[in-house]
């Protein structure tokens, strides 16, 4: 099997890392991939929302599975291009990618199809949204209604912070387009928790447990980021918490893909907040999440290119999936001053000091001269298991102390809060 993977970030890395162990692939490509990649893919040129190009690689390479890892080309329908042009892909349709391409049809899904959720409210005038807030007690959440860059919701502690919100959405226009529709949610509390599921539109498959730690700082403090660390499995999610899911989510979830007629071959994404014996979706994401994907392949038991092509193939069913009774945790080494504005270009010493234990992703990197340099707000991926999450963290921070570059940030506690 020829396999082409789309992207350049740390998700994309732990994709080709664990299709590389496949006896069934012969060849891995990915586009445009970073140094870290190299290791396991041949890099080719090209950009992510770039069809044309990815088309005619496709066809010049005789590639049999195209795996797309990010979310705006799949919102943009390549996965329906490339299905048209007879090419399988690892990816749901432009349809099916609006329940994470619109925050408003996703809210409007999972109220048809009975899957609880934050109550909300969704306007696309400044008066409008002005007036819903009023509707909610604080603190309230705002959301762009489109893809914003994991910058797009906002959580407001007051009447002033959302009404500045509002504004820098809908008039300022601030997310290029992304707020000019907004959803207005109340706030749940509880943990949260990622959900990840293989998913054909016929057959779902739910992943092993996982936690991802958003905020920047340690205690779950500061601005939200794409995400700084992620620990499977999940250490505060109880089992009997688990075996509701597939009766009060992922049913609902199915009986909402068929009853619409979407197209869903892919990962489906779903973020939870549990408050008790109370579980309630998040969010719709339409692909592996990152770092989540990190942790979730270093479980893997089972070889991703087969289950990879069986979902393509609408063959789930016919799929065993197994996991390692392990725990597997992911460190982000970040730049400094990300998520908001960070220097890119600082030289990354320390990478071939770590142990043979580290799995280490690239997620934000490029060649500069033959020098590894920073070229992202998330710089590496940290990844390791052991046989608790004691162990597992103690290598990952092991290792964390000796990669360098100025600036280098990361967070303390990751699974421990």
């Amino acid at each position: 099997m020829r396999v082409l993977v789309i992207g350049s970030g740390g998700r994309e890395s732990a994709i080709v890392y664990k299709l590389a162990q496949s006896p069934k692939v012969e060849k891995i490509y990915a586009m445009p991939g970073n140094p870290g990649m190299a290791a396991y893919a041949e890099l080719a040129e090209g950009s992510v929302t770039d069809f044309d190009r990815i088309l005619e690689f496709v066809n010049t390479n005789a590639i049999d599975l195209t795996v797309v890892g990010p979310e705006v080309p799949l919102c943009l329908g390549f996965a329906d291009k490339l299905t048209k042009e007879g090419h399988p892909v690892f990816g749901p349709s432009a349809r099916a990618a609006q329940l994470e391409g619109s925050k408003a049809y996703s809210k409007a899904f999972m109220e048809k199809y009975n899957i609880p959720t934050a109550a909300y409210v969704e306007a696309d005038k400044l008066e409008d949204a002005f007036e819903a807030i009023r509707k909610f007690s604080y603190p309230l959440v705002i959301k762009a209604d489109g893809l914003a860059a994991g910058k797009g919701v906002v959580i407001c502690e007051d009447e002033e912070t959302a009404k500045s919100t509002l504004k820098e959405m809908l008039v300022d226009g601030i997310l290029d387009g992304a707020g000019s529709k907004v959803v207005i949610e109340e706030f749940l509390k509880g943990f949260e928790c990622s959900l990840l599921c293989f998913c054909d539109g016929d057959t779902i498959v739910p992943m092993v447990s996982c936690k991802d730690h958003k905020q920047i700082f340690d205690n779950n403090k500061g601005p939200n980021t794409g995400g700084m660390g992620t620990v499977s499995p999940n250490p505060f999610l109880p089992k009997e918490i688990s075996d509701k899911f597939d009766d009060v989510v992922l049913k609902p979830f199915m009986n909402g893909i068929k009853g619409e007629g979407l197209d869903f071959r892919g990962v489906i994404f779903i973020g939870l907040m549990i408050d008790g014996d109370d579980i309630k979706v998040l969010e719709f994401n339409v692909r592996f999440g990152d770092p989540e994907t990190q942790v979730i392949m270093l479980r893997l038991d089972s070889d991703l290119a087969e289950i990879m092509k069986a979902v393509a193939e609408k063959k789930l069913r016919d799929i065993e999936i197994r996991w390692k009774d392990e725990t597997a945790c992911c460190l982000v080494l970040a730049s400094g001053g990300y998520p908001g504005s960070y220097k890119k270009g600082i030289e990354i010493t320390g990478t071939e000091d770590v142990s043979d234990e580290i799995v280490l992703l690239h997620a934000g990197t490029k060649l500069s001269d033959g020098i590894l340099v920073t070229d992202g707000g998330r710089v590496l991926n940290i990844c390791a298991t052991g046989s608790d999450l004691t162990e597992a963290r103690n290598k990952v921070y092991e290792a964390a102390e000796k990669i360098n570059f100025d600036g280098k940030y990361f967070r303390k506690d990751i699974g421990l809060n």
